[in-house]
């Protein structure tokens, strides 16, 4: 494995492009150029299921004859973002990803979060790749293809998943295809394939941004949100998609309070996703920053809570069973049985998990309450090799329920949380999480400026050893 910088490393962020466009320094319509390239480079196969290159063409030669003008420019200013196949982009069908959706008519309107970028100044560049109906966080889609995790082929020849289902979203913006990708995080599936590419993912708390108009999951837990390049671009587009203007706080290291779950979090870790966290909390710490473990024992609940498929589970089999009952031919058969597990839960008992995960909400922010965020990693492992989970279901599953563990927590309890990349130059991508409860939207977006900054400017975490946990 190489120990040089991934050339996805220099990749300029979305506000950079932004205030290049608005300063006349640059025009959208030369970045749309690029991006469109890029979509149709080879680190592009099998991202995106309809490309909207037309629209997106024009949106940026709008924003430049806006400038031209002298308008004010929106603060999106034409940039390509690509949307994930489940939101509805007007005069386009919405497939989620399903030879079952085939017969999508095309959507008369933009769903709110769509029509909250396309105000912003958005270019569309089209509807991305996702693991079916968004039922993983492996990102393999038999129907479509599964992109190839550009990030890890720079760094070593095997195919490495990109992880989902966020999947095709995930490497547009790696590959430079797209500045910033709407997406849906039900388990994990913004995150997932942010930590695995090395990239930002935020997830909001899921009451910010409208869900209607997009393909549901589990209506509980599902949330619109976005992958970027870095943290300030999470700001960014947070503040479009919650149509509200977030105001973190980047506070001095010295000044923060940080809590490390114990339980579940850090189990099983590989070395190289041990070894950037550790690094991380030695960065911290030596910023001033006061970092203490925190058992959480309550984490430990979720695995029983959930034993019977849990939300999405239920919530996607009252969605599917019509059209299982004529198409099931057309699913992947992973996902449909994953969908089925709904069919033997009963209504007593969906009424006994939602209060039960109150419960649960309860305990966990009151063991949590007093810190400005807890840190934990993304997902326990880098980024796993496609061709073994192919042909394995046990293997799949497995690593499905790896790493959707840590990502999950957060959606369960409501809360939201920030994926931003960890590890040394040159080194297969980690995720560090940074995450809170509820309507700490500001405060995660804020703790993770700040560490971005520390991480910045820390030591590299290459060579040193990882800690016995």
């Amino acid at each position: 494995m190489t120990s040089e910088p991934s050339p996805f490393d220099r990749l300029p962020d979305l506000c950079d492009a932004a205030e290049a466009v608005q300063s006349g320094q640059a025009s959208a319509a030369a970045l749309m150029e690029a991006c469109i390239a890029a979509a149709d480079g080879p680190a592009s196969a099998q991202v995106y299921l309809r490309r909207f290159d037309v629209q997106a063409r024009a949106a940026a030669a709008a924003a430049d004859f806006a400038h031209a003008a002298g308008a004010p420019l929106p603060p999106l200013a034409g940039l390509a973002v690509s949307v994930k196949d489940l939101f509805d982009v007007a005069g386009w069908p919405t497939t989620a990803g399903s030879r079952s959706m085939d017969d999508a008519l095309p959507a008369t309107a933009d769903c709110p979060a769509v029509a909250r970028l396309r105000a912003a100044g958005a270019a569309f560049t089209g509807h991305t790749n996702l693991s079916e109906f968004a039922y993983s966080g492996v990102g393999i889609n038999p129907h479509h293809g599964t992109p190839v995790n550009p990030v890890t082929a720079a760094l070593n020849p095997t195919p490495r998943i990109p992880g989902g289902s966020t999947s095709g979203g995930a490497v547009s913006v790696a590959t430079g295809a797209a500045w910033a990708a709407l997406g849906s995080d039900t388990g994990g599936s913004i995150r997932i394939p942010a930590a695995l590419q090395g990239l930002v993912g935020f997830k909001n708390t899921q009451r910010l941004t409208p869900l209607q108009g997009a393909v549901p999951l589990s209506s509980t837990l599902d949330t619109a949100c976005a992958i970027t390049r870095s943290v300030r671009d999470a700001v960014l587009l947070h503040g479009v998609l919650a149509a509200r203007t977030p105001r973190p706080l980047a506070r001095p290291l010295h000044a923060l309070r940080l809590g490390v779950p114990q339980t579940l979090m850090l189990d099983g870790l590989d070395a190289e996703v041990g070894r950037a966290f550790d690094h991380v909390l030695d960065v911290l710490r030596a910023g001033g920053a006061l970092i203490e473990d925190v058992p959480l024992p309550t984490l430990a609940d979720l695995a029983g809570l959930q034993a019977q498929g849990g939300f999405a589970a239920a919530e996607s089999w009252a969605w599917h069973r019509a059209r299982l009952a004529e198409r099931e031919g057309d699913y992947d058969p992973r996902v449909s049985q994953r969908i089925r597990r709904g069919e033997a839960i009963a209504a007593a008992d969906y009424i006994d998990l939602l209060n039960a995960r109150q419960r649960w909400i309860a305990q966990v922010q009151a063991e949590v309450q007093g810190f400005d965020a807890l840190l934990s990693p993304t997902v326990p492992m880098v980024a796993p090799a496609i061709a073994p989970l192919l042909g394995s279901d046990k293997r799949f599953f497995a690593i499905n329920g790896m790493l959707l563990r840590n990502t999950a927590v957060v959606n369960f309890l409501d809360g939201c949380a920030l994926s931003l990349p960890c590890q040394a130059p040159g080194q297969m991508p980690v995720g560090l999480m940074v995450w809170g409860p509820a309507m700490a939207d500001d405060a995660v977006l804020g703790v993770g400026l700040t560490i971005e900054a520390a991480l910045a400017s820390g030591a590299s975490p290459a060579g040193s050893p990882a800690r016995d946990r």
